[in-house]
């Protein structure tokens, strides 16, 4: 399924190609008796998203995924969402295995030596579980991401997880999000402002030299690795 055109209650059209704040209204309005939740990974899009949702002032689930491997600022900024933003809903879904536990039964330092599995257990299975519970999926994705997410729709529906996925920024870039969060005065991961293009668990992310908070890159995820993505969002993404 893919967004073509509709119509809201008060006769507005919307297209995929609609100015984005008409399409958040759209999804709140549209989607209000479905089990519709937004996962962040406390990201620069996500903090601007969750900041244009918010804005309507209508009650909004945010899941996140504690993999217990965060940098400090990224708990840092999460308390300060969950304070700037009341109304939202901030639910911790992320894995209750331990590190320990996980050395004891993956061996030491599992992302040195499997990341792929690391991931899966941390990310992935409880995708997996949250999204059971979810019938409309809101994303902070964007096609300049990378390569797997060019041909992400605004709407469409996700196989993987067998329900309808939201992505309102998909045709944003990044600059447009850096603009949004300085406008607005959205928080975001000081980590931005240290180099670090996007931000995952502290094993797995490093510094890309040269970075600025309005440029994006994955280059500095999994170095080590022929891997740039997760898993979460499916076909390698």
């Amino acid at each position: 399924m893919e967004l073509k055109v509709v119509s809201t209650a008060s006769g507005k059209r919307i297209r995929p190609d609609s100015p984005t704040p008409d399409l958040i209204a759209w999804t709140m309005d549209h989607f209000q008796n479905q089990r519709l939740a937004m996962t962040t990974s406390f990201g620069m899009e996500g903090c601007a998203l969750i900041d244009m949702y918010a804005s309507l002032g209508k009650p909004l689930t945010v899941i996140y995924l504690d993999t217990m491997f965060f940098f400090p600022e990224t708990y840092a900024l999460r308390d300060e969402m969950i304070e700037r933003y009341p109304h939202v809903d901030f639910v911790n879904r992320g894995t209750d295995l331990t590190a320990e536990q996980q050395a004891e039964k993956f061996g030491d330092e599992l992302w040195k030596t499997n990341p792929d599995q690391c991931c899966k257990i941390r990310k992935v299975d409880p995708m997996h579980q949250v999204l059971l519970d979810v019938d409309v999926w809101i994303t902070a994705l964007r096609r300049s991401q990378s390569i797997t997410r060019a041909h992400l729709k605004v709407v469409e529906w996700d196989w993987q997880y067998q329900l309808l996925k939201v992505s309102p920024l998909a045709a944003w870039e990044r600059e447009d999000v850096w603009k949004y969060i300085q406008e607005n005065n959205v928080p975001y991961n000081k980590l931005h402002e240290q180099g670090y293009p996007t931000v995952g668990c502290t094993h797995c992310t490093s510094k890309v030299e040269g970075s600025k908070p309005g440029e994006y890159s994955r280059s500095g995820r999994w170095k080590e690795f022929n891997k740039t993505e997760c898993g979460l969002h499916g076909d390698g993404i």
